[in-house]
């Protein structure tokens, strides 16, 4: 691991002014940025740990929905009776997702923006276009059978690793940031880039920008979390898949897909007033995955996703 200068500033303005400068990193858990800087993969010269300046409060919101706080850990959201009750997919999700010590120092906000990547981002001898723009993608011709079917580009099919980000979008999450441009919500589905020309960029958010809160509307209905994996002792999805089911219809996340967590729209729209049979939700998540583009290495994804979308929502229905 390379040098590096560790500040504790005292206050969020403070925070963001430092986190704007070159070679400058947000820490809070540090679960993912530690572990890449050990690779040298990340080498910043300055962390600036915001661990007890984020919030990490769990609580209701003026509209029936619920407010966490950047700075709660994995492991609080999971065991909250708000979560559980009425986020279901939310709490099994977080659970899926790792081991109980990293659920204990893992936070809200560093979840979300844990690196998309593979391995070869990960190995610096290797070239890699989100590690080093312009060096090519070695995945493409390589290892690639855990890696993206949906959305990819010539550039990366690396895909986004957060379990607890897929089931936040099955929910239309709102991520609150603040930054050098001040206050804003974005939805958790726009927080993420396409990896296009430049894969080196994961979000649309700014040097600077720290992620204070996560905003989840009310819900009352049924959800579940469904994560396949090579092995159950927390290793990345091949295949996720995050619904939530109420009145107004059903909504569909899938995971382990794409460079974040991939909206079913096409899916849920041709879901939209239809019976939820095994043959419709089939045919509907059919054309969601027309526009799949797979690898002879993951071509097994594209059916993996289909069997996952409905064997979950036919369970929740049934």
């Amino acid at each position: 691991m390379r040098a590096f200068e560790y500040v504790r500033p005292g206050t969020l303005a403070e925070a963001v002014a430092l986190g704007s400068g070159d070679g400058a990193r947000i820490l809070a858990g540090g679960t993912n940025l530690v572990d890449l800087m050990k690779l040298r993969v990340e080498t910043p010269s300055l962390l600036i740990d915001v661990r007890s300046l984020v919030d990490a409060e769990i609580s209701k919101t003026r509209g029936g929905g619920i407010r966490i706080g950047a700075g709660a850990r994995n492991s609080e959201i999971a065991a909250h009776p708000l979560v559980r009750e009425r986020y279901t997919a939310v709490a099994q999700a977080l659970l899926a997702g790792a081991s109980g010590q990293i659920r204990n120092l893992a936070t809200a906000g560093g979840n979300l923006l844990q690196r998309t990547r593979c391995l070869y981002f990960q190995d610096v001898a290797k070239p890699c276009n989100k590690r080093d723009p312009g060096a090519g993608c070695s995945a493409r011709a390589g290892e690639h059978r855990n890696l993206a079917v949906l959305g990819g580009s010539d550039q990366c099919i690396a895909t986004h690793p957060s379990d607890f980000a897929v089931a936040l979008a099955a929910f239309d999450a709102i991520v609150h940031t603040t930054g050098t441009a001040g206050a804003a919500a974005i939805a958790l589905t726009d927080l993420y880039r396409p990896p296009g020309e430049h894969p080196e960029r994961d979000t649309v958010l700014e040097p600077g920008d720290i992620i204070t809160a996560i905003e989840l509307p009310a819900a009352g209905g049924r959800s579940r979390y469904r994560k396949l994996r090579d092995r159950a002792s927390f290793a990345f999805a091949l295949v996720s898949v995050a619904v939530a089911l109420d009145e107004s219809g059903v909504r569909i996340a899938l995971g382990g897909v794409a460079h974040r967590p991939w909206r079913a729209l096409r899916a849920e729209a041709a879901l939209r007033g239809a019976e939820l049979t095994e043959h419709a939700v089939r045919a509907a998540i059919d054309r969601e995955l027309e526009g799949a583009q797979p690898l002879p290495g993951n071509a097994f994804k594209v059916e993996l996703a289909r069997r996952a979308v409905t064997a979950t929502i036919t369970e929740l229905v049934a």
